[in-house]
Parts: structure tokens; sequence; C-alpha cells
């Protein structure tokens, strides 16, 4: 045999359509995201039976007195349920907005105000188009008094929104172009 017919492990012949998945296989490749997903946040799996032997045992070996009966101050669970949710960071923020006057200044805060923060960028709507240029060379130094405030960096980036103006596009999708030019008849 040459080198051209036996098959190699970098080409593999393969028929040119490729396979589609029924609902089952997508619901289960989307369970076993879940799953991986559980596992990396320290979740892991257990039969019915084994849980009501384990609940059973903590309860038999639970004593009065011990570390964990005691009742959490009501700030303590908060805090706790805060950080379990993931919450944490979108309170800070909002506390900042909050007080976003104090923050950024009195003439800054004239002309702007924050709409809404998502995965490390903040939108923030100025009064005109100056303002919305000027504000777009001061991100840098509003970003760093930001992130001062809340003494780590959770600020990566600020998006500057000019005042709002007619707009005649539907969704984040435009075509670039002149467009429709008989929109007014």
């Amino acid at each position: 045999m040459n080198e051209i017919d036996e098959p190699t492990e970098e080409y593999e012949v393969t028929n040119s359509s490729p396979a589609r998945k029924d609902g089952a296989d997508l619901a289960r490749e989307a369970m076993a995201r879940a799953r991986a997903s559980a596992r990396e946040r320290g979740a892991f799996r257990t039969s019915p039976r084994a849980a009501r032997v384990t609940r059973e045992t903590k309860r038999r070996e639970s004593q009065p007195f011990q570390g964990g009966r005691d009742p959490l101050a009501m700030s303590d669970a908060v805090d706790t349920l805060m950080r379990r949710m993931g919450w944490t960071e979108q309170l800070e923020v909002s506390g900042v907005t909050g007080r976003w006057r104090e923050v950024v200044g009195d003439q800054i805060a004239d002309h702007c105000e924050p709409l809404g923060f998502d995965e490390g960028i903040l939108t923030v709507k100025a009064s005109s188009t100056a303002w919305a240029t000027q504000l777009t060379i001061m991100s840098g130094q509003i970003r760093h008094r930001i992130n001062e405030e809340f003494g780590r960096d959770i600020v990566r980036e600020i998006k500057v929104a000019g005042p709002t103006t007619r707009s005649w596009t539907k969704g984040p999708r435009t075509v670039k172009g002149r467009g429709p030019r008989d929109t007014y008849g």
C-alpha cells in the first residue's frame, strides 16, 4: 500500500453533511453542561437514600451549644446569601451609582447619569454630544475614581452614550450606506 491509500489520523473521510442532533441529544448535552457547572461550584450528586442517611446522622450527632447551632445575626445571613448568589458586585455598583454625585463630582453629575452596569462595563448617558465627547476623553479618570471607591477594579470600561435621538434602526444589526431615502415621501 502507498501513503495515499492509508487513512491517517489527521485526515478522516466523513460524510459531507453534518449529523443533525435531535431534541434528546441536545437535552443530554445541556444536562452535561449543567452538571459540569455544578461540579465547578462544588456541588455533587447523591442518591435520595444517601442524603436521608446523612441528614439523620447529622440530626443524631447534633448536640446543643455546639458550633453552628447558635442563630446568626441578620447581617451575616444576608452577607452569606449575597456571596452565594453572586450579588455583591451588583450591590457595590448600585451603591456607587446611588452616590453618583459624590463619586464623580457636581459638574460631571450635572451632565451625565449612569444607565447600567454589565460585566465590568458601566454605561453612562451624557446630556449633549459635547459632554459625550468630554466624558469619553475623561473616562479613564472617572473609571479610576469609581474603582478607588470600590477598593478594587470592578469597572473595566465606561461606555458613553450621547443624548437620545430618533433612530430608525430596529435591532442590533444595521446595513452601512444611505438606506432608504423616501422616509418622509
